[in-house]
């Protein structure tokens, strides 16, 4: 009887195994709708995770954004997570899916919501509400000036579809900027073209190379902040496949291996050099050892001889003339540049009148005076064309007493939001963008010839599971295929343990015949 009883014990333990793994994962949340009307009589409680970039002033428009709010919707209370961090924001809120408790409204990039959306009615699709008459964009029932959706920038609002849904809002938006030390040109002979082209910044890193060699001095001519960008730009520019907008990645060929060995020798000849493993390109910029500073125009207030922000000593600080242009091009008639800038999306809730209290709060963020407010403290542009419309706007453009770097940074952007483009979206897409700069930030260890350069595919198809992209989506068991399959293995044990017990009965049966 002693082997039964172990039997039986183990189909005890085996028994809650199998009902956890065919409850766990069922249970996801309702679809969101808009409510008739919004119930102001209820008190609301909601969240805002935000970023700054350990910006006072930045936290100060987000602050005073909630006091506004609250007198105009006492009932609706706001409290604010800052960060400095995107990515942390992204691994927060995919630890808090699992958990229920995401934030109310998030900043985000469109290839975090894309993860996001992997959970069933995480993410709130926002066309109903933009189009709600009550209280979508404009709406008859919304108690501030919100911003009809004809006065958003159409490209802006493009870059947050997902599967042709609205996911996202656009906050802010930017792009990089070439920042060059125009003294340096000038004193050393070279002309200023209105369009830098790739060839001749490299003619100029060479030069500049050679001569910080000869006087034994520190130089490092070009220093790109995101090798990700820097990545994906020059295959925008030279029209070799990235990925496509049905996920399949492609930018692991001979073109590419091509390109890669040409900026690996580059690299090796130290024309280059990365954020990642130096500094930001404004601490060697500022100092007069870099000519080509390649950052985002979110990042103008810590670029030039008189940036309002340093992450250096000011007594190391060098004085020259700063120029803001696009960054370098392969074809100066048909510029391409990187759109960037954060977005904002809604989570969904349990109580459908709490998500329309936190679209209540994202449309305010999107009104005139937080749009505005928010943008003089960088290099960001507004996202509605009320807000740069707006006489405060442009008279803030033409303002003799803002930080002139800032204000060329800003007017490259809406000089060229035709010229900028987005990479597809999908479920993966954050992977592939990695992948994409550490190709980059692998040519410093070495990495100048074809072979090698294949070897670091493969390197890299492995890092990041590039080769598990397929139409978007990721091949993996998901969470109910896994549970099914656990069960199957769970009721297969249990039927062998019940055959183990009848053999038992059957055999001590014949013993006791005999």
């Amino acid at each position: 009887m002693r082997i039964v009883k172990k039997l039986i014990y183990s189909l005890s333990l085996v028994l809650p195994l199998l009902c956890f793994c065919s409850c766990h994962g069922s249970k996801s949340l309702p679809e969101f709708f808009i409510p008739d009307e919004f119930d102001s009589s209820k008190e609301y409680n909601i969240s805002f995770w935000a970023k700054n970039d350990t910006n006072q002033v930045q936290q100060n428009v987000y602050s005073d954004a909630v006091k506004e709010f609250e007198k105009i919707y006492p009932n609706i209370h706001v409290s604010i997570v800052q960060y400095n961090d995107y990515t942390k924001i992204y691994s927060d809120v995919i630890t808090n899916i699992a958990t229920k408790t995401t934030p109310n409204i998030a900043i985000c990039y469109p290839d975090h919501v894309a993860t996001y959306m992997e959970g069933k009615n995480v993410v709130v699709p926002l066309d109903s509400l933009i189009s709600s008459e009550k209280y979508g964009m404009s709406g008859s029932e919304v108690k501030f000036d919100s911003t009809s959706k004809d006065m958003y920038y159409s490209k802006f609002l493009d870059e947050c579809i997902i599967n042709d849904s609205y996911y996202m809002l656009p906050f802010m938006r930017s792009s990089e900027a070439m920042y060059v030390n125009k003294s340096y040109l000038i004193e050393n002979g070279f002309s200023i073209p209105k369009v830098f082209t790739w060839d001749y910044v490299w003619e100029i890193c060479e030069y500049a190379e050679k001569k910080s060699n000869a006087q034994n001095t520190i130089m490092v001519p070009l220093i790109y902040k995101s090798t990700d960008n820097m990545f994906i730009q020059l295959c925008k520019q030279n029209n070799f496949d990235y990925t496509t907008d049905n996920g399949d990645v492609l930018f692991m060929s001979d073109d590419v291996n091509n390109m890669l060995v040409n900026l690996g020798e580059k690299s090796q000849n130290g024309y280059f050099d990365t954020f990642k493993r130096i500094s930001y390109p404004g601490n060697f910029f500022n100092k007069g050892q870099c000519i080509f500073a390649i950052d985002s125009t979110a990042g103008s207030t810590w670029l030039g001889s008189d940036a309002p922000l340093l992450d250096i000593d000011s007594s190391t600080v060098v004085q020259f003339e700063t120029l803001v242009t696009t960054i370098p091009q392969v074809d100066v008639d048909n510029p391409k540049m990187i759109s960037q800038g954060p977005s904002i999306c809604l989570f969904n809730k349990e109580n459908n009148q709490e998500v329309l209290a936190s679209w209540l709060f994202m449309q305010y963020l999107l009104t005139n005076k937080v749009q505005i407010d928010y943008s003089k403290t960088e290099g960001y542009v507004p996202v509605t064309k009320k807000a740069t419309e707006s006489k405060e706007y442009i008279d803030y453009l033409n303002d003799e007493n803002e930080y002139s770097v800032k204000i060329d940074a800003t007017k490259l952007v809406l000089n060229n939001i035709d010229n900028t483009f987005i990479t597809p979206v999908f479920n993966g897409s954050a992977n592939a963008r990695s992948a994409s700069g550490y190709l980059i930030e692998a040519l410093f260890s070495g990495y100048t010839t074809k072979e090698q350069i294949d070897t670091l595919f493969n390197n890299v198809d492995s890092r990041y599971k590039l080769s598990t992209f397929v139409k978007g989506e990721i091949v993996k068991p998901d969470v109910k295929g896994v549970n099914q399959y656990l069960g199957y293995c769970l009721l297969g044990v249990i039927g062998i343990v019940w055959i183990g017990i009848g053999i038992y009965f059957l055999k001590n049966y014949v013993l006791r015949k005999r």
